[in-house]
């Protein structure tokens, strides 16, 4: 039986012209032989590069974790996995891009979770990305949000921020972010009175909460680490489910009575309709990877606790997550849409 294909027409155009182009090389490159053995079997897999595109630039955490999976990946499949960059609308871009390639197993992404579980609500549906488009392959990590305070606020507690008179601005790493959405649902919850000031990442905010631009900004441990062993900005609680092992002392919003846990996961995936037998050899490679001691070191240096759940998990969870997200943001009134 055919299972019908539920991508976007717009996904959907862009995967038939791929493999329409793929299949004309095909026959070039075998005189016209269409019986010829192709590289789709799972022991003939993989027979040159498989690439990795990430939506963010080099350099961050996305790439950073991208790179040391390849590296991994490249030692069990025997071939290249090279890292290519394609920035631009959080990660939209290199995810339409890959979604609309041939399901072979050559091209795969590395997704944010924020992508499909936050960005969605701030952008129209034409341009949210639909997770039905892909075949998501394997969870790896979790990186955790961090609530921080500049030192001449004085804030050095969530209940210090809750008696502040006056309004409070609060830098975000962007509109359709994780750092939004926790923020914001924080200060609706407590009935804090914030402006949000959305940066372009994650190193602008907290460079303004260093400089007291902005008095409070949430942005990823890896990030903030540095600043907070140096004394230059305060921690006054994590947005991760549980404490974090990096940051014990500081507690979570939910230890705190607010339901707000936002981390930001990441995950493999390639173009929906990845034969089985591909996937597995997919799967074995990323496992044989972050079961190295130099991923465990990797994550360590980087404050990345590991999440390394299966493709169908990671579905299962990220759609829970944007469920409870829009839900969240309806009960509150929150809006995420940029202006």
């Amino acid at each position: 039986m055919t299972t019908p294909d539920r991508r976007s027409p717009r996904l959907r155009r862009a995967a038939l012209g791929a493999t329409a182009a793929a299949a004309a090389l095909t026959l070039a490159a075998c005189g016209g032989n269409v019986g010829a053995a192709g590289g789709g079997e799972g022991e003939d897999f993989p027979s040159g590069p498989v690439t990795i595109t990430v939506g963010q630039d080099a350099g961050g955490s996305t790439d950073l974790i991208a790179r040391a999976v390849a590296e991994g990946m490249a030692e069990d499949l025997g071939v290249a996995v090279p890292v290519v960059n394609r920035a631009g609308a959080n990660g939209a871009l290199a995810t339409e891009e890959v979604a609309g390639k041939p399901a072979d197993g050559y091209e795969l992404v590395l997704l944010n979770a924020s992508l499909i579980t936050i960005t969605p609500l701030a952008v129209s549906e034409d341009e949210a990305v639909d997770l039905a488009d892909l075949d998501v392959i394997k969870g790896l990590s979790q990186d955790d949000y961090v609530l921080l305070a500049s030192v001449d606020s004085g804030f050095e507690t969530l209940d210090d921020l809750k008696g502040a008179s006056g309004e409070i601005k609060y830098g975000t790493t962007g509109v359709g972010t994780g750092s939004q959405l926790a923020q914001a649902a924080l200060f609706a919850q407590a009935e804090i009175d914030g402006t949000a000031v959305p940066f372009d990442s994650g190193s602008p905010a907290l460079t303004a909460v260093v400089g007291d631009q902005v008095q409070v900004a949430t942005v990823q441990l890896g990030e903030a680490k540095p600043q907070i062993d140096a004394g230059k900005v305060v921690p006054l609680l994590a947005f991760s489910a549980e404490r974090n092992q990096f940051l014990p002392d500081v507690p979570t919003a939910v230890e705190e009575g607010y339901d707000v846990p936002v981390s930001q996961y990441r995950a493999l995936a390639a173009p929906k309709g990845l034969p089985e037998d591909v996937k597995a050899r997919l799967v074995e490679s990323i496992d044989a990877a972050i079961a190295s001691d130099t991923y465990t070191s990797f994550n360590e240096n980087n404050l990345l606790t590991p999440h390394e759940i299966s493709g169908e998990e990671v579905t299962t969870e990220w759609t829970e997550l944007a469920e409870k997200y829009k839900a969240l943001t309806e009960e509150y009134d929150i809006s995420l849409a940029e202006g």
